[in-house]
């Protein structure tokens, strides 16, 4: 997070510095929010990159002392679905509909740090975490005769 807060940090001074050079020299014929990347000096590209490998790097370590039962979305549903099968009453009891949204939020988040549609476009629904979000939510919908 400190990585993403550099990152954030730099591109908003430079955009400001870049706003307050066309405000000098008199460009008037600029349009908020049509700029280009282009305009970046190969030094705040590199620096840019830095800060971009840095928040890759720290982020690999998030689920680093996690047991893998516990960072992979698709395990995490097959234990609420053995839950809802074997225990449905507590199932419903304890609202886990509402609550997988929250559980899940961290780990979608993990996997989408480094996901940029404009770079390599993927689209969600070809990512495993959404399939395994998808293929849970149709097993909620089965009779349960299956």
């Amino acid at each position: 997070t400190h990585g993403e807060e550099d990152s954030f940090e730099f591109i908003t001074t430079y955009r400001t510095c870049r706003q307050q050079v066309r405000e000098c020299s008199g460009g008037g014929d600029h349009h908020e929010g049509m700029s280009s990347d282009d305009e970046l000096t190969p030094t705040e590209v590199t620096q840019f990159q830095k800060s971009k490998d840095n928040v890759l790097e720290d982020s690999r370590k998030i689920f680093e002392d996690v047991h893998a039962d516990f960072c992979d979305i698709r395990k995490i549903l097959l234990k609420f679905q053995e839950w809802k099968e074997k225990f449905p009453e507590s199932y419903c009891d304890a609202y886990i509909s509402f609550c997988l949204p929250k559980l899940l939020n961290p780990l979608i988040r993990f996997h989408l740090i480094n996901w940029n549609p404009l770079e390599n476009f993927t689209d969600l629904e070809e990512m495993p975490w959404f399939r395994a979000i998808e293929e849970f939510s149709d097993a909620k919908n089965l009779p349960d005769s299956k």
